[in-house]
């Protein structure tokens, strides 16, 4: 049997994947805090993704921990995979109903699956790296 490697990211991807991640959210951020409407929208899209970051960690996690072998309970994984799903789709009703230019809905959706797309990358890296060094 062909026993798993685990290869260190290079330092160009950690570099680009911690760079997306700061574009995306910032982006987000600033387009929040720019944007002209009430507080609790502002308040509901911010909590949009934060929600959409931790469960995009906790689903790579979760995935990578039963790649490597180490138990995850069927209804921690279930629930990981519903929550980046769940924040999508939440995010997706948002901008279907907010009274804004589809340009605008276009740049909060994309800075969002950019952030969720980063914060996996960068989960995926540091767990990396220090599976290397746990190695050495």
């Amino acid at each position: 049997m062909e026993q798993k490697q685990s290869q260190q990211p290079s330092a160009a991807f950690i570099a680009a994947s911690w760079a997306a991640l700061f574009i995306g959210v910032i982006a987000f951020l600033i387009g929040l805090w720019n944007a002209d409407m009430e507080l609790n929208e502002k308040g509901y899209y911010f909590t949009v993704l934060m929600f959409g970051l931790f469960s995009a960690i906790s689903l790579q996690k979760a995935v990578r921990d039963q790649m490597e072998g180490i138990p995850v309970t069927n209804i921690y994984h279930g629930l990981a995979w519903f929550s980046t799903l769940l924040s999508i789709v939440l995010l997706t009703v948002g901008l279907w109903n907010a009274e804004m230019t589809k340009s605008e809905k276009g740049f909060y959706a994309m800075s969002f699956v950019l952030s969720l797309f980063a914060a996996i990358a960068v989960q995926k890296n540091t767990r990396d790296v220090k599976a290397r060094q746990n190695k050495e």
